[in-house]
């Protein structure tokens, strides 16, 4: 495994190294996507309004969808990908088995995923002038995102290993992972208990208190955001393998 892991990891730094104008033109996207929406909120708000905190509490948002994004699309479009050069039938056919070789890949092109969100970070907080704080701890709220996110990704996979085209599915989902960030935690309502049901909530909403409040780590809350996106990763491996049992059976596998 550890072989596989390294191969996988200098791809994608080797990805990077030859195509840095995709690195640079998705700093340059996203950056402008946040602006465009907190510029706009602040028109409609008027000309008086002061977001305060509430900056940081977008910019903390919008970055943990900018990564969940990346885990979330990235194994749907790595599909495509190798279905669009003929490679998909060698992955599958290779000894380690498909989900181990894509968690594995998911885990190597994470350094190239967090450099990118990092860049995207710093120029934000210079246009806006937010500040973020990033104590040590913040990485465990963090990856228990990323977690739920590949359980997520996996899930989408298994549509798109059965039905091929899943664009307009995917790209109305990645809105619905907009809501998901932002569930709020606080207070009694039906919406605060069910969040700590739905995936990502609780360890995004530890992550942006974090980061934007400057609160320390709630251990109770960090353990049920485990729980949660080790679930949603658990379901997400079990439809994925289900869809590639039916896929060979079906022979739709070596027809993509």
């Amino acid at each position: 495994m550890l072989d596989l892991f390294w191969v996988e990891f200098k791809r994608s730094w080797l990805y990077l190294r030859r195509y840095p104008s995709e690195f640079v033109g998705a700093v340059v996207s996203l950056s402008i996507l946040f602006l465009l929406l907190f510029l706009g909120a602040r028109f409609l708000a008027g000309p008086g309004a002061d977001f305060g905190e509430r900056t940081e509490a977008l910019l903390v948002g919008f970055l943990l969808w900018t990564l969940t994004l990346f885990a979330y699309n990235s194994l749907s479009f790595g599909l495509s990908e190798e279905a669009q050069t003929g490679t998909l039938e060698q992955l599958f056919l290779t000894p380690y088995g498909p989900i181990p070789l894509f968690l594995l890949r998911n885990l190597a092109g994470l350094g190239t995923q967090l450099l990118m969100l990092g860049s995207i970070a710093l120029v934000l907080m210079l246009l806006t002038g937010a500040r973020l704080s990033f104590p040590p701890f913040v990485v465990l709220p963090i990856l228990t995102v990323l977690i739920g996110s590949y359980g997520l990704g996996f899930a989408m996979a298994s549509l798109a290993l059965l039905f091929k085209r899943v664009q307009q599915i995917l790209g109305i989902s990645q809105f619905l992972l907009i809501f998901l960030l932002q569930v709020p935690l606080e207070g009694s309502g039906w919406l605060a208990k069910l969040g700590y049901f739905l995936p990502l909530a609780p360890g995004a909403h530890l992550a942006r208190q974090m980061m934007s409040a400057g609160t320390g780590l709630d251990w109770g809350l960090l353990g049920l955001a485990f729980l949660n996106g080790l679930c949603y990763l658990g379901l997400g491996l079990l439809i994925f393998s289900r869809a590639v049992r039916a896929a060979k059976r079906r022979g739709l596998l070596f027809g993509y």
